[in-house]
């Protein structure tokens, strides 16, 4: 009794996934099959818990998702900040995986209050970072003014690169 427990149990999951017709290499990310902007809750520096629907309409959307520990995040957000004035017809939304108080010391340490065009999130369960199949940080997904995806990148990406979809 004990072999067949042990055999279902080392065995049947590999035989279920050998029969399986979905391979999770080529399993479609949920960003992808809704093209719309992630619906996880974000939660903002004052507290305040907001969702897409919150977003400014009729504006793209570059949800750029960073962790605080990545210096390529940070290079990145210095980047981005000195050339401020070329996203000014998009809303920049900045979310990390960390808890909300690690988001605050990135956000006091660049002083994103002071860029109204920049809304910066905690996502701490990380429904974000499985919702976007994120691997590498940081991560980019580019919406048009009706919120539908029209760009992705995983990793560093010039600015130049970002700018042409908007």
């Amino acid at each position: 009794m004990m072999r067949r427990w042990m055999f279902l149990f080392l065995c049947l999951p590999a035989l279920l996934k050998a029969q399986s017709n979905t391979n999770s290499t080529t399993a479609v990310p949920p960003y992808k099959q809704y093209s719309i902007i992630s619906p996880a809750p974000l939660t903002l520096y004052d507290g305040h818990v907001i969702t897409k629907n919150d977003l400014p309409r009729n504006r793209p959307v570059i949800v750029f998702l960073f962790s605080v520990e990545c210096d390529h995040c940070a290079h990145m957000t210095e980047e981005i900040l000195q050339n401020i004035d070329k996203f000014k017809q998009a809303t920049l939304l900045m979310v990390t995986p960390f808890k909300p108080d690690r988001m605050k010391a990135w956000y006091d340490q660049y002083n994103i209050g002071k860029y109204p065009g920049i809304i910066m999130a905690a996502e701490p369960t990380r429904q974000i970072v499985y919702y976007y199949d994120l691997e590498n940080f940081p991560g980019v997904y580019i919406y048009d003014k009706k919120h539908k995806l029209v760009a992705d990148y995983e990793g560093t990406v010039k600015l130049e690169t970002l700018l042409k979809h908007l």
